[in-house]
């Protein structure tokens, strides 16, 4: 019988060097890497939707809904498949950003936000949480120029996303580990390994 896949999503605020670590991590693992949103054809065009700063303005709901889309196509597609097939599988964001962003940055209920996402992703949850902890002013360094819709945002956003990423960690610690984001990029690669190997350790 085929062992399910692990799912390991990276998770923190802009600029905390999530899409660098998983790429190191699934490298380490030959894990399948992807992202969201836009780890699909599809996704890509949602993508462009969300995060263009140049874009009709979007709803809290309407931008909720989007990624909730671009989630249930990335789980048909790529992760679901992948995950069954014995695959790991490393994602560059998924149902905690989700929560964080939608639910703590934009004020939306987070309890319906996690159903939605549930339902979009056929159950399917992370098995194992990076957060990526970066101070704000650290991860505003790392992201000079105007940026996507999200990076525009002004502190407050990001300190509510910063503050949700904590709340979710804290609340189900074993499906989460937290780890100092900044240095180089070595070293926070050695911090993540070394957080995931102690996480595989205990499981």
């Amino acid at each position: 019988m085929t062992r399910r896949g692990r799912l390991i999503a990276f998770e923190g605020g802009e600029g905390s060097g999530k899409s660098t670590q998983a790429r190191i991590l699934a490298d380490h693992l030959g894990a399948v890497l992807t992202k969201e949103p836009g780890g699909t054809a599809l996704g890509r065009h949602i993508r462009s939707l969300v995060l263009a700063p140049d874009s009709t303005p979007l709803h809290a709901k309407t931008e909720a809904l989007l990624l909730a889309a671009d989630r249930a196509q990335h789980v048909y597609d790529v992760i679901g498949g992948a995950l069954l097939q014995g695959q790991d599988v490393v994602c560059d964001r998924f149902t905690a950003s989700f929560l964080a962003y939608q639910g703590y940055g934009r004020g939306l209920d987070v309890g319906e936000l996690r159903r939605l996402s549930e339902w979009a992703a056929e159950g399917i949850t992370a098995d194992l949480n990076v957060l990526l902890d970066v101070p704000l002013e650290v991860a505003v360094a790392r992201k000079p120029g105007p940026g996507d819709r999200f990076e525009r945002e002004g502190a407050s956003f990001h300190e509510r996303v910063a503050e949700g990423y904590r709340r979710l960690a804290a609340a189900d610690p074993a499906r989460w580990v937290v780890v100092d984001g900044t240095g180089t990029v070595e070293d926070v690669a050695s911090r993540v390994r070394a957080a995931f190997e102690v996480w595989v350790a205990g499981r």
